[in-house]
């Protein structure tokens, strides 16, 4: 059994979602999590940089969209990070398989 007080800490970004929501800003070809609604920075890169330094913590997974690969990798690039695995959905089955597959890869 592994010992809590040394394990680790494996931080996953959920990057999925059509962006219907919050149309006509958002689109399902240009989703919320890849526009700077905050400040400078889209809500997937201020994720990341959110967690950076979290003490004890790895590099982040992160789950998104197949469509939105190059999107993600590339916002991802302009922030400086690197995550521990991009985890491409074939089709958005919503949170709970996303977080299904990411404890899968984190395990």
């Amino acid at each position: 059994m592994a010992d809590p007080i040394h394990a680790k800490l494996v931080p996953v970004i959920l990057s999925g979602g059509s962006g219907t929501r919050l149309w006509p800003l958002s689109r399902e070809s240009h989703p919320k999590q890849f526009l700077p609604l905050l400040g400078e920075h889209s809500l997937l890169q201020q994720t990341w940089l959110r967690l950076r330094g979290l003490p004890g913590a790895e590099s982040p997974l992160v789950v998104a969209n197949e469509e939105h690969r190059f999107m993600v990798a590339e916002q991802l690039r302009q922030v400086g990070a690197t995550p521990a695995a991009l985890i491409l959905e074939p089709v958005g089955r919503n949170t709970a398989p996303a977080i299904a597959v990411a404890a899968l890869q984190a395990h």
